[in-house]
């Protein structure tokens, strides 16, 4: 693979395109294709930077955060003033999850398959501090499991305030992305999501959702969900493995 107009050919010839979600995540699912499929092998070099972006008509910046994405998830290793390199046709042992907008959520869950186990009115204490709800007054809660085939990404619990989750029932939640199935089915745009990230310890019903020995280290993804006029609509509180999951995001120096 030395010849560099044939490892051009091996890159996809697809159009990417802004409505679809961040193009560095777009370009970064374009370049893992062939790196998977073998056609560009362990050691191989990549096209040049200026090269990809050319191809698939998009900057430097695209090209340079895509294959960053790419070499956190273990397929190549970024070289000063040469091509990446293939170091591997799989995916290091941890998945990584960059969170800058709800494009970046929802490619999270992409090919994953939300299973419901209730949907339920609940007096909670989280209902209490979130909505601000008082004592004794209850929400709706949701329990289910982020599945994508045998992996279980995910223990999913997501409270909602009286106001909409009695305008909602379980067969509403058709997607893996609980945020989706309520603006569809309410007709209400979220804005805003505030996302905290800790660390817990599984509990035996935690562990049972997860597959995972009770006591284990989980990753909790804490997402609360607003609408444009500062609505409190969704609270989604997500336990993921910690032994394969990480999370990673970009800080940008805006020190003076």
């Amino acid at each position: 693979m030395n010849d560099r107009v044939s490892d051009l050919e091996w890159l996809p010839g697809r159009v990417l395109v802004r409505a679809n979600g961040p193009l560095y995540r777009q370009l970064a699912e374009a370049l893992r294709r062939p790196i998977e499929n073998g056609d560009f092998a362990v050691g191989a070099e990549l096209p040049k930077e200026a090269e990809i972006g050319q191809h698939f008509g998009v900057s430097l910046i695209t090209v340079r955060q895509a294959l960053r994405d790419l070499e956190a998830e273990g397929f190549i290793r970024k070289r000063s003033a040469k091509p990446a390199i293939v170091v591997a046709n799989a995916p290091a042992g941890g998945l990584s999850w960059t969170m800058k907008n709800f494009a970046d959520i929802a490619a999270f869950a992409k090919g994953a398959e939300l299973r419901v186990k209730s949907y339920r009115r609940d007096a909670s204490p989280v209902m209490q501090r979130v909505f601000g709800l008082a004592d004794g007054d209850s929400g709706f809660c949701l329990r289910g499991v982020l599945r994508d085939g045998k992996t279980r990404k995910a223990q999913v619990t997501s409270y909602f305030p009286p106001e909409i989750g009695r305008r909602l029932s379980r067969g509403d939640f058709d997607d893996a992305l609980i945020f989706q199935s309520v603006q569809r089915h309410l007709g209400i745009r979220l804005e805003v999501a505030h996302v905290t990230v800790r660390a817990e310890i599984a509990s035996a019903a935690v562990a049972a959702d997860l597959d995972r020995v009770e006591g284990s280290a989980i990753l909790v993804v804490e997402m609360l969900y607003q609408s444009a006029d500062q609505r409190k609509i969704e609270f989604t509180v997500a336990r993921h493995p910690a032994d394969i999951y990480r999370i990673t995001f970009d800080a940008p120096n805006d020190l003076a």
